[in-house]
């Protein structure tokens, strides 16, 4: 021990049994486990030690070191993935888990996942079923398809079917279409992935039927569309329309798919966006199989949705990569719940995402107005957004709390640390909150959380 050693501090360290004996460590033994409490005591003490024994100050009392306890088990224990405030205006929000589920869904997810369930089991037959069959039905019935295929992503389905179909032969994608997903998702590498060969055709801005017409060899397996649901073209462009390049391959006797990409069952320009292509539009114009997300504007969890004919889908549930691309049995119910909200006509009212985005903004502009009566701040117009890699450009008018603080980077912050975390927006100076994006019962949260961060910051 060097001269700098404060040996009478080190002495005077409370040990590992003197703290967990105290009022305050029976505390946190009943809130988060004797071992968890004890192995992070230790670690506390330890690091403590380090610190003395290296000259620096370092608080040695049973309180102190019992708060610092307690403050990294909670941070530890309520870990990374946590529930959030989404305050931002972006309905479909990638980074804070794209559609968040209906009741009903959430109810399905529990009664599902909590016990045994005829996942693989037909209750006729007393023996083994298939879990495909699920949500297969309605998916069906509410697109027209002949047969559904459910996996664990769209770029799953997407990879199963050109593996299924086009291994080791050529695929033709408009150049003007080889998008690139979140995450750096690329489209050719997903194909390069499938075994099958990319065929770029036409320009990035246009891409005629004649182009697909003179692409086509003995080696092509298919015509494919992506929808290009992140981003969009304007000016000088011209795409071929899909019932175009569904009656191309059908004369050569070709597939023609579709990654439709967001897959919409309900039309977005009855609520005052651009219209979203939907997968019951791709069947009727001819294509052969629609791949879509369930997460995005479908409003219920991840999953890949292929629809289509059904010697083609039968196809791709025998293929060995549809078991390694399987949905879960909490994925399975939570779509099926979603699925029926569809088919019960209550979609709007049921799904959170259509319900944001059929939400009248005179009920925004209300609930603003009343955030600003308990929180200061004024009320301003603004925008929300779809989000999701759905709808590029369209938003919805909204109404949005607005507060001036003399650090937004700062106010921020502090929101994102707080328990829920709050997730706002800065825009023009201002932190912003769009009561679109807030679902029902967080109000009164958002309102302590805002009160609480003002009052530590002034």
């Amino acid at each position: 021990m060097n001269a700098k050693t404060p040996a009478n501090a080190l002495r005077a360290l409370p040990s590992v049994d003197a703290l967990i004996s105290s009022v305050g460590g029976v505390a946190l033994v009943e809130r988060y486990g004797r071992t968890a409490t004890v192995d992070m005591l230790r670690a506390l003490l330890d690091e403590t030690r380090t610190r003395l024994r290296a000259g620096e100050t370092a608080a040695i009392d049973s309180d102190s070191l019992l708060d610092s306890a307690a403050a990294r088990l909670h941070t530890e224990q309520r870990g990374s993935l946590v529930p959030v405030i989404n305050a931002t205006g972006v309905i479909i929000h990638t980074n804070l888990g794209r559609a968040p589920l209906s009741d009903e869904a959430l109810d399905a997810v529990r009664a599902i996942g909590g016990g045994y369930s005829t996942l693989e089991y037909d209750l006729d037959a007393g023996a083994r079923g298939s879990r495909l069959k699920h949500p297969e039905t309605l998916l069906c019935t509410l697109t027209g398809a002949e047969s559904a295929l459910v996996v664990n992503n769209n770029a799953a389905a997407t990879v199963l079917m050109l593996a299924a179909f086009a291994r080791g032969r050529e695929v033709i994608v408009s150049r003007g279409q080889l998008v690139e997903i979140g995450g750096g998702f690329r489209v050719p590498d997903i194909m390069a992935e499938s075994g099958a060969t990319l065929i770029e055709i036409g320009t990035t801005n246009r891409t005629r039927a004649a182009d697909y017409e003179r692409a086509i060899t003995e080696n092509t397996a298919a015509l494919m569309r992506v929808h290009s649901s992140n981003f969009k073209q304007v000016g000088f462009v011209e795409e071929t329309p899909i019932a175009d390049i569904a009656r191309i391959a059908q004369a050569h006797g070709i597939a023609a798919l579709d990654d439709l990409g967001s897959g919409a069952l309900l039309d977005s320009a009855a609520y005052g966006l651009a219209h979203e292509p939907l997968p019951q539009e791709s069947l009727q114009a001819g294509m052969d199989l629609v791949a879509f997300s369930g997460d995005k504007l479908l409003g219920g969890p991840q999953a890949g949705i292929l629809i289509g004919k059904r010697e083609l889908v039968e196809k791709l549930k025998r293929h060995p990569l549809a078991r390694a691309f399987r949905a879960d049995k909490m994925t399975l119910a939570a779509l099926v719940a979603t699925l029926l909200h569809y088919r019960k006509g209550e979609a709007v009212e049921k799904i959170p995402v259509w319900r944001m985005i059929a939400r009248p903004l005179a009920d925004v502009h209300a609930q603003a107005e009343a955030w600003a009566v308990q929180v200061g701040g004024s009320v301003i117009d603004g925008e929300s957004t779809v989000g999701g890699g759905s709808l590029p450009g369209a938003t919805l008018p909204t109404a949005l709390l607005a507060l001036d603080m003399s650090s937004v980077d700062i106010f921020a912050a502090n929101l994102r640390r707080a328990d829920p975390p709050l997730i706002a927006r800065i825009q023009d100076g201002h932190v912003v909150f769009d009561p679109r994006t807030v679902l029902p019962g967080q109000a009164e949260m958002l309102i302590e959380i805002v009160k609480r961060t003002l009052q530590s910051d002034t």
